[in-house]
């Protein structure tokens, strides 16, 4: 996705993710341009980020690893402290009929309304898809896909 925003000229570009060498991999791939975007090595639940500083938060298949409602609590105020108001927020997560594991890992599942419990009234769902989506290994997983906007 980072690849695609640089390349549409989008600015003030962050990344994050728990994985040094995720990180490394995606500083690589994107060479030279890849010193125009901020890289945070942090857990999400518990980063340090600025304050309303994100018209976006896109998290792509990292809440569903959030076991404990402690770190869920922590990732959701981690977006309301982050994301400026009327921002947009973007999850995508195992829906109702994916994986109970992933890479071995514990996972939690949810339909649009569980998912947007999770964040509560200042979030507005604005729409939800589900997708079957193909892994590299040929499997199929059912992944839910939930816009809101910061109210």
């Amino acid at each position: 996705m980072v690849d695609d925003l640089l390349a549409h000229g989008y600015k003030n570009i962050t990344v994050l993710d728990i994985s040094e060498t995720a990180l490394a991999l995606a500083k690589t791939r994107l060479g030279r341009a890849a010193e125009r975007v901020e890289w945070i090595l942090a857990d999400v639940a518990h980063a340090e980020l600025p304050s309303h500083a994100y018209d976006v938060w896109h998290d792509r298949a990292v809440f569903h690893f959030l076991t404990s409602p402690e770190d869920r609590v922590a990732y959701v105020q981690n977006v309301m402290h982050a994301v400026k108001r009327g921002g947009h927020v973007i999850v995508s997560t195992f829906g109702p009929d994916g994986p109970s594991k992933c890479s071995g890992l514990d996972v939690v599942r949810y339909d649009a309304q569980s998912l947007h419990d999770q964040f509560g009234k200042r979030f507005r769902l604005v729409e939800s898809a589900k997708e079957m989506h193909q892994t590299p290994f040929g499997n199929t997983q059912q992944f839910l896909y939930c816009y809101c906007r910061v109210e």
